[in-house]
């Protein structure tokens, strides 16, 4: 049996009190988690710090490729990102189980600021090797695997329980902008200040989410009041996927979010020069080519905003379904298509569908996990949504090697669309056979 122990002191959970009393909700607010004076920063400096994640992978790929002109090393940076997702999420979402997420979350900023850190003493002393720039890649992954849990974690404590989909999606729209904003800021820093100099400022946007963590009473615990003490190995990664096993909806969000990982992933962004030469948008100083880039991320980001102003979608698995066969069939009009103008449509529609698959489905999940276990439950989301996307690198490289770039990715949109929907042929089955018995 495991030991449960509050994880919270008592001026913490007077805290929680007052803001759970019915008299302080009375109904669900659109936008609630962005009124409330605990939840706003924090959506707020997790996307000043997803932005400087994307603003090191502008500063730091154009600079490998600079030095190295290496496309192994290319290869190494998408496999880098998220290997660690795929296989350190699990023990990573028990760690958060089992302590402050506060301090987590810190650790992690704080490993996030150090390797922009060790990037720009490099750049500065001209000492970049190909073995110390792996490091650092890794090292990288490693934070953002570490930050998923314990960030997803602590929204449990910063949102009521009927406002939890509104604050994932809008976790996850804020999230959004940080990557659509990073390569902007990010060329931006380079032009002013260099690469050197653009690398050392990024770790300013490390900062706000560090010293938010300082100052709020919430540990990612206070809801539930209990934390697990058990030893955290990564072997244990089986024995997690058994416990989920148990529950056929949860099993059918994860699955999704792999499909979604593995068939499409970050085909769209690193294919996206290959459409835009079709398309013919692709020629110097052609803005098409940003255009595509741009209408890819501002989907994202306006699909949070419409989704969460107009409540037209509920959080349920039919909507993350729905969504998902969407943005495979954008996936497959973006990859086919002669259209310039139909290929920006798609891009903005998809990039409403992703979002509101992945949102849909983080939120289902972290609703139906146990309290005591859903550290892990994340962990296994995040190893499925993440950490799968390094197949979706592999898949892309073999399938482009025979049908080209865009075969390959429009073969990545039809197998969602058709795994999508033998997902929701399995879950109608499954809810089916209770009754029958």
């Amino acid at each position: 049996m495991h030991r449960l122990l509050t994880s919270a002191s008592s001026p913490s959970r007077a805290r929680y009190r007052r803001r759970s009393s019915p008299t302080s909700t009375p109904a669900l607010r659109r936008f609630g988690p962005l009124r409330d004076e605990h939840s706003r920063p924090y959506l707020v400096t997790a996307g000043l710090s997803m932005m400087g994640d994307n603003i090191e992978h502008v500063i730091t790929y154009w600079v490998l490729w600079q030095v190295f002109e290496s496309p192994w090393l290319v290869g190494f940076q998408v496999i880098s990102h998220w290997l660690p997702f795929l296989l350190l999420s699990v023990p990573f979402g028990e760690l958060a189980e089992r302590f402050d997420c506060r301090r987590i979350i810190q650790t992690a900023q704080g490993l996030f600021a150090f390797v922009s850190l060790a990037w720009g003493v490099l750049f500065l002393t001209g000492t970049l090797e190909m073995w110390s720039a792996c490091v650092l890649l890794v090292l990288h992954g490693c934070a953002g695997a570490l930050w998923g849990p314990a960030e997803q974690l602590m929204l449990h404590d910063f949102a009521e329980p009927r406002e939890l989909p509104s604050a994932v999606r809008l976790n996850a729209t804020f999230k959004s902008l940080g990557v659509l904003a990073g390569p902007v800021v990010g060329s931006a820093l380079m032009l002013l200040l260099g690469p050197t100099g653009g690398i050392f400022a990024n770790i300013l946007f490390y900062l706000p989410m560090t010293v938010l963590m300082l100052r709020t009473p919430f540990t990612g615990h206070v809801r539930s009041g209990i934390v697990r003490r058990e030893k955290v190995s990564v072997l244990d990664t089986a024995r997690v996927l058994r416990t989920v096993g148990g529950d056929k909806v949860l099993v059918a969000m994860i699955v999704l979010a792999g499909l979604i990982a593995v068939c499409v992933g970050s085909s769209l962004q690193v294919s996206m020069p290959t459409f835009a030469t079709a398309l013919g948008a692709g020629g110097e100083g052609d803005l098409g080519y940003g255009l595509l880039l741009f209408a890819n991320g501002i989907g994202g980001v306006l699909g949070g905003f419409l989704l969460e102003a107009t409540g037209v979608i509920r959080p349920n698995t039919r909507a993350a379904i729905v969504s998902a066969v969407l943005f495979g069939l954008t996936t497959l009009v973006v990859a086919t298509t002669g259209s310039f103008a139909l290929a920006l449509t798609a891009l903005v529609i998809g990039g409403v569908a992703n979002l509101a698959a992945t949102s849909i489905g983080q939120a289902v999940v972290q609703m139906r996990a146990p309290a005591d276990q859903r550290g892990r439950v994340i962990g296994v989301y995040s190893m499925f949504g993440s950490g799968l996307r390094t197949g979706n690198g592999i898949t892309l490289g073999v399938l482009g090697s025979l049908l080209g770039v865009a075969g390959a990715v429009a073969v990545g949109g039809l197998a969602l669309v058709v795994g999508a929907l033998a997902i929701a042929l399995l879950t109608a089955l499954a809810a089916r056979r209770p009754q029958r018995g």
